[in-house]
């Protein structure tokens, strides 16, 4: 679960966790986040989502921060866009109108605070000890009365090694303890998704808003 984990994944392409469309629940729950068009939204860990387009067509700033070289040039190039890109040593930054990508260490990245964040890989991507540490770090990144859309996964962590990894209900009002956390949506799988097809006895996908 280092760097180089992550590194290797893009590099061997065994990226099953990318979507090759928008994400239904971020089309979905989106409102629920009452944003403004000039709200800072924040996206980490983004690799080459589809996603952030969508949210560049909502906000004028689209901040997303990847650790792989390879997921954020591959953004870039499927989407035809030609980015400026700066920065020195291990971190650059790629900029193409309302979108910027910091290709770099998420836990050193530095930027001023956000308005709202979209969470769909980053803490699921996360070992059980680098969850505080990575919410900590988060909520660093979030004004006060800022908002987060997270989405999380539930299931029996001892019938599947991770990631992405399960971050039940009492995990995610443990890690966000000093928030408001609602709950907007469970969506528990049959037994044809591949993730149930594997041997899991359950499998749910969770979205919650936090506010900051």
């Amino acid at each position: 679960m280092d760097a180089e984990f992550w590194h290797s994944r893009w590099a061997e392409n065994r990226i099953g966790f990318h979507l090759s469309d928008v994400n239904p629940l971020l089309i979905k729950h989106w409102s629920a986040l009452n944003t403004q068009r000039d709200d800072r939204v924040f996206v980490p860990m983004c690799g080459k989502s589809e996603d952030l387009v969508w949210l560049a067509q909502k906000h004028d700033h689209v901040i997303g921060v990847e650790l792989s070289d390879i997921a954020v040039k591959a953004f870039f190039a499927e989407n035809l866009y030609t980015p400026l890109v700066t920065g020195v040593g291990h971190q650059h930054l790629y900029e193409f109108d309302e979108i910027s990508i910091y290709q770099g260490d998420y836990f050193t990245l530095n930027i001023d605070p956000v308005d709202v964040v979209y969470d769909r890989a980053a803490l699921i991507a996360m070992p059980e000890e680098m969850r505080q540490m990575y919410v900590e770090k988060l909520l660093s990144l979030v004004k006060t009365g800022g908002r987060i859309l997270l989405v999380t996964l539930d299931y029996p962590q001892d019938e599947l090694a991770g990631p992405p990894f399960s971050v039940p209900k009492a995990d995610v009002e443990a890690l966000f303890a000093g928030c408001k956390v609602t709950h907007l949506e469970r969506d528990d799988a049959d037994e044809s998704h591949p993730r149930r097809q594997r041997g899991l006895s359950r499998f749910a996908e969770e979205v919650w808003l936090i506010e900051v």
